[in-house]
């Protein structure tokens, strides 16, 4: 596997765990749950590790955008299935923006030599 191919695992591992912190940091109602808590922090420092690894090869601003994007696509994604959460319809349309702006980045972004 070449680096820069590990660096894109990197950054997507970061994105997961991410997105499951954030999950469970709506869980945790505020710190007030423990367990939610330590999780979630467990899993952001996981997610900051990752994306230190994949800036070896990826420039900051596309290893950012990248996660930003994927990461509010995945957690409006679990606010909706997992935590019955709605959205009026213009709002899908900016998640939509989200998604072409985050696949375009990707695409035309670079990876570092």
């Amino acid at each position: 596997m070449s680096a820069a191919t590990l660096s894109w695992a990197f950054l997507f591992v970061a994105i997961v765990l991410e997105v499951g912190a954030t999950s469970l940091l709506n869980l945790s109602d505020g710190f007030r749950r423990i367990l939610p808590t330590i999780g979630s922090l467990a899993l952001y420092a996981g997610a900051f590790y990752c994306l230190s690894c994949a800036l070896r090869h990826i420039p900051l601003g596309i290893a950012y955008a990248v996660w930003c994007g994927f990461g509010s696509v995945c957690i409006v994604a679990i606010g909706v299935v997992v935590f019955r959460q709605s959205f009026p319809p213009p709002a899908y349309g900016g998640i939509a923006l989200i998604v072409l702006g985050t696949i375009l980045a990707s695409l035309f972004g670079g990876v570092k030599g």
